[in-house]
């Protein structure tokens, strides 16, 4: 047991175990300081920022958590109005993880199995997931709107980066995460909106602020990454 502790705390860099940290303290206290307080979206956030270190370390552990987090954040959603969340989330981001479960385990790099292999979509590729991300968005538009979604048009612009940002994860490209650090900036303002209807859901706000922070790093980690694996692919 001590040699398994030992050995997550060695598999974090100091700087990761602050970033967790700093995100971990500064969700839990605005919860304690918002007033209201719901309980699952605490410990949705706490999933959330969980799933996003071991992302950032290209570790499928990721998207495991990823999907506990995916149906808490529904919940939450559909207790809010927000449909396109509860729609994007539930039936797209969760799915989503669980293919690239499958993709990440089929293509561990030769650091081993806890990393997966960065792959470089092609031209053609980008392409397809343009298109379809645009078919997906006119289509969650029209859903959304029959549904009369709070805040329709920041809950389309969502379901657009999200969709990318899966779609990007699948494909083993660092950009999903500038691709979520963009949703991040579209839930931001989400729930700042639902947050001047009832403080209990500010802290997401400032869990989705956390939530950019990790995703940017988790982008310059895995340029680090591509860089190291394609110089281990040339030796």
């Amino acid at each position: 047991m001590l040699a398994k502790i030992k050995k997550l705390l060695c598999y974090f860099s100091a700087f990761e175990w602050s970033l967790w940290s700093v995100s971990v303290l500064l969700i839990t206290l605005s919860f304690f300081l918002g007033g209201e307080f719901y309980p699952l979206t605490l410990i949705a956030s706490l999933v959330g920022v969980t799933a996003l270190i071991f992302l950032a370390k290209g570790n499928v552990i990721g998207q495991f958590i990823l999907i506990i987090f995916s149906i808490l954040y529904a919940i939450i959603s559909l207790r809010f109005r927000y449909y396109g969340e509860m729609i994007t989330y539930l039936f797209m981001s969760a799915p989503a993880a669980v293919f690239a479960c499958i993709s990440w385990l089929k293509h561990p790099s030769k650091a081993g199995k806890s990393e997966v292999q960065i792959a470089k979509p092609s031209k053609k590729t980008w392409g397809f997931t343009l298109l379809f991300s645009m078919i997906a968005t006119a289509l969650f538009y029209m859903i959304l709107k029959y549904f009369n979604t709070e805040n329709l048009i920041l809950s389309t612009i969502s379901v657009a980066t999200s969709f990318f940002a899966s779609a990007l994860v699948f494909l083993r490209s660092p950009y999903y995460a500038v691709a979520y650090a963009a949703n991040d900036l579209v839930l931001i303002g989400l729930w700042l909106f639902a947050s001047l209807e009832s403080v209990s859901y500010l802290p997401m706000v400032l869990y989705f602020i956390a939530f950019l922070c990790n995703d940017l790093y988790g982008f310059y980690s895995w340029k680090k990454m591509e860089k190291r694996q394609n110089n281990d692919d040339i030796l």
